[in-house]
């Protein structure tokens, strides 16, 4: 079985924003990096820990990352 981030954030919908989710479970839908941080830090992750960057942590999914509106 291949490894995956536990945290997905998903293709942009149309309205704007990205569903994300955490270990298989949906969380929100995060329109700018602050929700996003926001999101995890509930999922009980610390802030000091939270890399967006980091594709260990997060996989972003059918976009840029940080890209919150659809193409």
């Amino acid at each position: 079985m291949a490894w995956k981030a536990p945290i997905v954030v998903h293709r942009p919908t149309a309205g704007g924003g990205r569903r994300v989710t955490v270990r298989g479970q949906i969380v929100g839908l995060a329109h700018n990096d602050a929700d996003l941080v926001e999101f995890l830090r509930r999922a009980g992750l610390d802030e000091a820990d939270i890399d967006l960057d980091d594709p260990h942590l997060v996989e972003w999914r059918g976009g840029r990352a940080h890209q919150w509106e659809a193409a």
